[in-house]
């Protein structure tokens, strides 16, 4: 393990490479035999786990049941609704025959066997779902209507990197139907609120809330809001969305119901999801070169003990003091793993626990059985401090708390210290190099936002709602501006 840490890649010297070898060292993820597809690994399956589960609760907080929708998308459905067919058509992955046969030695596609309509590998379910809601909606009554599926979905990147875009990734998908305009709108805005609390209180991301500009909406969307997040290069990462579809897809499958004068109109439409980038957001914000550094609360390992033995009759008596507390522990519903092996060294156990980035490193010897006390390492800053073994779970359950509170309270810092207000373009386009969160003035035309991204390889990410809206002059063109925007280069 010592030789892995020493050939992973400084964080200071290559950014990009120390995440793909973080990615493949600390046991999250590989490369599969289909190109631009990754297998998760158990270890970074457990981390996806965790983040489904807490916010599996919160959308049913919120009145979301989940279902399920087919893999495979008829092609004339993409094509109903025009934007979002121009949106999805690069990336589609297309399914032309149902069957192979075998011819000298190997497979190939019966050319008999060709379907009669394509079907597609579904980028997203908009359209898929929204030829569900025709028979599931007549009235009023039926509405409001949100639904939730985890699955997984295809587009055909290019270029891809593990979590952050690969071609297959798992995620949520949230879409809701509405009897108004003011009903979808609020339901949009009330799931990017749910996803920031999650990033914010989970995670520990710090996120900054916003709608997008019309050049960065979802294809089909009104209005895209967004949850921006900063990497520590500086890079924002898009780490959740949630759309207002007006009735676009409503009107595109013929979705109506009766109102309370029975008179049909058609229905108002949101839909929202976040996906296994956000594994990649964990990565990229919180871990260092000794490996991932985890927030408690996903963490699928919050502590571990590691027994120091020479003897036999030592590895008796350390087990027998340390079940008392694994069970404490655990009945704080916190979890715990107790590595007896005798397979490897400590210090080998040392190295791989925080390069896996679990929170809490208990470790005790004989020495400390006869001292009643045990050794303690906390994973966000490495430090060490030897504790009284008596109360030890009830330190351990406050020191997770306190991991939880201090990554974020340290990417919240690195956040706000690479916000910068910036009215000189030439200024903007000599920093914008190293990184962080520009707030600038924006005329709101689509071609200033085209000439930055063509000149600086930033985009606008959003329109932010944190801060105070002031009128003001366009950096770039010159014109009067109505707000700041966030602009920033991104993954």
């Amino acid at each position: 393990m010592a030789k892995e840490l020493k050939e992973m890649t400084k964080r200071a010297d290559n950014y990009s490479q120390w995440y793909n070898d973080l990615v493949v060292k600390a046991d999250l993820a590989e490369q599969s035999a289909v190109r631009g597809c990754m297998v998760i690994k158990p270890y970074g399956y457990a981390i996806w786990e965790k983040m489904q589960h807490e916010l599996d609760s919160m959308f049913k907080a919120v009145g979301v049941q989940n279902a399920y929708f087919p893999l495979l998308i008829p092609k004339s459905f993409l094509s109903r609704e025009a934007e979002h067919v121009e949106g999805f058509a690069k990336e589609a992955a297309v399914v032309t025959h149902y069957r192979l046969k075998a011819a000298d030695g190997g497979v190939v596609v019966d050319p008999a066997a060709k379907l009669e309509e394509e079907l597609i590998i579904r980028p997203t379910s908009e359209t898929i779902i929204w030829n569900t809601y025709k028979n599931w909606i007549q009235s009023w009554r039926d509405l409001p209507l949100k639904c939730n599926q985890w699955c997984n979905v295809m587009r055909w990147e290019m270029r891809t990197r593990p979590f952050l875009r690969t071609s297959e990734f798992l995620w949520q998908e949230g879409h809701t139907a509405h009897a108004t305009r003011e009903e979808a709108e609020q339901d949009a805005q009330k799931m990017v609120k749910v996803y920031a609390k999650f990033a914010e209180e989970f995670l520990s991301i710090p996120v900054l809330q916003g709608v997008k500009s019309e050049t960065e909406r979802f294809a089909g969307a009104l209005d895209t809001y967004t949850i921006e997040a900063m990497m520590q290069d500086g890079k924002a990462l898009q780490s959740g969305t949630s759309h207002f579809l007006g009735q676009n897809f409503a009107k595109a499958f013929d979705v109506t119901y009766l109102n309370k004068e029975n008179k049909p109109e058609y229905v108002w439409a949101a839909s929202w999801g976040v996906s296994t980038r956000l594994i990649g957001a964990l990565i990229m914000t919180h871990s260092d070169d000794n490996g991932l550094v985890l927030p408690p609360r996903v963490a699928p390992i919050q502590v571990v003990i590691v027994p120091i033995a020479n003897k036999p009759e030592q590895q008796s008596a350390v087990d027998a003091a340390v079940e008392p507390i694994i069970a404490e522990l655990r009945a704080k519903g916190i979890s715990v793993k107790y590595d007896n092996s005798d397979n490897k060294r400590p210090g080998f156990k040392f190295a791989d626990y925080e390069l896996k980035g679990v929170p809490v490193r208990l470790v005790l010897g004989a020495r400390d059985l006869e001292n009643g006390t045990v050794e303690v390492m906390r994973r966000d800053t490495l430090e060490k401090e030897t504790l009284p073994l008596e109360g030890i779970a009830a330190r351990v359950e406050a020191l997770l708390d306190e991991i939880q509170q201090n990554i974020y309270a340290k990417a919240r810092r690195f956040r706000d210290e690479h916000i910068y207000e910036c009215d000189n373009y030439e200024e903007f386009k000599e920093k914008i190099k190293d990184g962080g969160f520009f707030l600038c003035h924006w005329d709101g035309t689509a071609e200033t936002e085209a000439k930055i991204k063509e000149e600086t390889q930033a985009t606008i990410r959003c329109v932010p709602f944190d801060f105070e809206q002031t009128s003001g002059v366009d950096m770039v063109s010159g014109k009067p501006s109505k707000h700041r925007v966030i602009i920033a280069r991104s993954y």
